[in-house]
């Protein structure tokens, strides 16, 4: 059977105040695009559909287009929740969902009330189980081992080892003669950051072993960290990655899909395809001068910008007047360090006027600008005579 795995389409997420819907909409586009031309049995989604807990009207409306396009495909469309995903929104359209064909799991479940899907190849006829873990936070991990295993947690210790116990029920009806699979969204020991993921739920006290997954397993698609990536276990465990970058840490990465081509006892193929969609997010640095000459060779791709002068007034008009799709001006650390020596003054604590101490703060920021000076001085006597700011 062909499986698409895809995760962490943070759909609604903006970059330095800039929507890139029009972007993420055609990235989906190209998903179900392939879905389509590689004719999947099933498109495991892991997590992470949308960037906000509350995400915009325009951004669900996009995610559920896609997810009825998919639908529409013939494939079996299987989505969990991820950190950023509100579970119980999801959980409650899974009746809606389900009547489109689409099977949403937002919060972790028994095997018998959604924990485990089932569903049957129309390509071959085998047979598939889907173990689904959305994401689990500390918080609620005694309560869902607790709910799942029917046993009391308790201080049963690490957070992997309740993992393990949810794990560990899900996955007990796996069997011989079908394709034994595992989503989830979460961290694996050792696993390299894609540079946008929120730390406070990627941190150490929320990473689990890759040998957490049971060996007879064909494959474990994973979602959380958006770097591709294969993780060193005894059974097939993949990050897919996001399929796009979602912030300037992440410009280096490389955005695919995995087709994966799996059946009962043969160890699962994994296939990347790039996703072409989007628009690259690339860092610049340079004088002005030299970020002109830079300006004709970067197309269409969103900007970071460190320049390498000291702050002046206008300096930022300059960089976005040369590169327009710069939405990220800073000053090189080299230029923005602190001066230790800054201007010698002859007068002393309450002594100085405001203009000497403004002087004294630009000296300190490596700042040196008459203009800058001069704004100050014209904005404090007009606040010193009564006229306003």
């Amino acid at each position: 059977m062909r499986l698409l795995h895809t995760s962490d389409w943070h759909v609604g997420k903006t970059l330095k105040g800039h929507s890139r819907l029009d972007e993420q909409r055609e990235v989906l586009r190209e998903i179900v695009a392939i879905a389509r031309e590689h004719e999947v049995d099933a498109v495991l989604i892991a997590g992470d559909l949308y960037d906000a807990a509350a995400p915009s009207a325009q951004a669900q409306q996009l995610v559920i287009r896609t997810l009825m396009s998919l639908a529409r495909t013939g494939a079996e469309v299987i989505a969990i929740g991820g950190n950023h995903d509100h579970a119980a929104t999801l959980d409650a359209y899974r009746p809606l969902a389900g009547a489109a064909g689409i099977t949403l799991v937002g919060s972790v479940r028994t095997a018998e009330r959604g924990g485990v899907v089932e569903f049957t190849a129309r390509s071959t006829g085998e047979r598939a189980t889907v173990a689904v873990l959305p994401f689990l936070s500390q918080r609620y991990a005694v309560r869902a081992a607790e709910l799942v295993t029917n046993t009391p947690a308790g201080n049963t210790g690490a957070y992997d080892q309740l993992l393990r116990d949810i794990l560990a029920t899900l996955t007990a009806g796996f069997r011989d003669d079908a394709v034994n699979l595992v989503m989830a969204h979460l961290t694996v020991l050792n696993g390299k950051f894609g540079g946008g993921e929120r730390a406070a739920q990627s941190i150490f006290e929320y990473a689990v072993p890759a040998t957490i997954f049971p060996v007879e397993t064909h494959y474990v698609a994973l979602g959380h960290l958006h770097r591709r990536q294969r993780m060193d276990a005894p059974c097939p465990v993949h990050y897919c990655g996001a399929p796009m970058a979602i912030d300037f840490g992440e410009q280096d990465n490389t955005p695919v899909v995995c087709l994966v081509e799996a059946a009962p006892g043969t160890p699962a193929t994994v296939t990347d395809i790039p996703i072409t969609a989007g628009r690259r997010l690339r860092t610049l640095r340079g004088t002005v001068a030299e970020l002109s000459v830079l300006r004709d060779t970067v197309g269409d791709d969103f900007l970071r910008v460190w320049v390498r002068e000291p702050a002046r007034a206008g300096l930022r008009e300059e960089v976005t007047a040369l590169l327009p799709n710069a939405l990220e001006v800073r000053i090189d650390p080299e230029f923005a360090a602190p001066v230790t020596t800054a201007r010698p003054s002859s007068a002393t604590g309450a002594e100085r006027s405001p203009s000497e101490l403004f002087r004294e703060y630009l000296g300190s920021r490596a700042v040196e600008d008459p203009r800058v000076e001069q704004l100050f001085a014209r904005l404090h006597d007009n606040v010193t005579r009564g006229g306003g700011a």
